[in-house]
């Protein structure tokens, strides 16, 4: 064989293996999982990079609140644009099962998971569990020589006159949870919670489109008291603002934050390894990681210190969440037309 043909068939080796490595760095770039998702991207993006660097799958995630989210997913139910739904409460979940947007998956995690923090049938699986709390500006309580509010009650007093922010229900995952909450405090009598909720409406100077869009005004002394997940209230106060985190007497119900499958996913495989890594107590370990306030369904996962503290304090509902996901629309309209008109 003469030098000449050696050279050829070297670099025509050469070439075939670049063009191998080439179809294969395609082939990794293609995996792609698309995600919705109700969770802060402060929140969310920590636990996407490490699921990307374990497992080299790029997600794409689109961050809205729960209720927009599950508008969404109703607009495309016939042509979905996402894989998975990642966070948002397990009543938005209920919903969305009964609308038939969810496809049922019970992978490991979802067996290693408490009966209470997963739908049965395997069409969500909780991963995280936290509850709202009253933030109130520190610097208000003093100028007005109040104490932090530990009742609902307290929320009515007049002092509070525009100087209350909530989410709005009709986006909000975390203004069902308030609902919910009032609901249950008030011995699950709707129309007992219905007068409180009109007569608290009087206290209210905003409604947040998101759960967490009250932090800052609070913070900065716009407003007195914002009705937040632990997750947002924690986080304030870990940023230096004087805030006071309590919680009502009457108690306020168990939010379960879920994830699933959405019906009709075009990446379906790798929907099934995120859920699988998310349920995990390697992934709900990144919560204490990240300072991220919340703590894990998975019983083998570590809880975020100062959420335990704060959990074993508030007395907590558990939620029939067949039940609400079956009246959220109901409960939602019966805000709208007669609280916040």
């Amino acid at each position: 064989m003469s030098r000449r043909t050696v050279l050829r068939a070297m670099f025509g080796m050469a070439g075939a293996a670049m063009i191998f490595v080439t179809t294969a760095v395609t082939a990794q770039a293609q995996e792609k999982l698309r995600v919705y998702t109700a969770w802060p991207e402060p929140f969310s993006a920590p636990l996407f990079k490490a699921f990307t660097k374990q497992t080299g799958i790029e997600i794409q995630f689109v961050r809205q609140s729960a209720g927009e989210l599950l508008a969404r997913l109703q607009a495309e139910r016939s042509n979905p644009q996402a894989d998975v739904m990642f966070g948002g409460p397990a009543d938005t979940f209920h919903a969305a099962k009964n609308a038939g947007l969810l496809e049922p998956y019970k992978g490991p995690g979802w067996a290693a998971t408490p009966d209470i923090y997963k739908d049965p049938q395997g069409f969500y699986t909780g991963f995280a569990r936290l509850t709202i709390v009253f933030m109130t500006n520190a610097a208000f309580l003093k100028e007005k020589k109040l104490s932090a509010p530990t009742s609902w009650a307290d929320l009515l007093n007049p002092v509070y006159r525009n100087q209350i922010q909530t989410a709005d229900a009709r986006t909000s995952g975390t203004a069902m949870t308030r609902l919910l909450s009032i609901y249950y405090a008030f011995g699950q009598d709707e129309a007992k919670a219905l007068d409180y909720q009109k007569k608290l409406n009087a206290n209210v100077q905003s409604y947040t489109k998101s759960g967490a869009g009250g932090a800052i005004p609070v913070a900065m002394g716009q407003a007195a008291v914002a009705l937040l997940h632990t997750v947002e209230a924690l986080e304030t106060k870990k940023k230096g603002y004087d805030v006071v985190i309590t919680a009502p007497k009457e108690g306020v119900v168990e939010g379960i934050e879920g994830m699933a499958m959405i019906k009709g996913a075009k990446n379906r495989e790798l929907a099934a390894r995120f859920l699988d890594w998310a349920a995990s107590p390697a992934m709900q370990d990144l919560f204490v990681a990240n300072s991220i306030f919340v703590l894990p369904a998975h019983p083998q996962a570590k809880p975020e210190p100062e959420m335990a503290e704060m959990m074993k304090a508030v007395k907590l509902y558990q939620v029939d969440l067949e039940w609400a996901g079956a009246n959220r629309k109901r409960l939602v309209d019966q805000w709208v037309n007669e609280v916040a008109r």
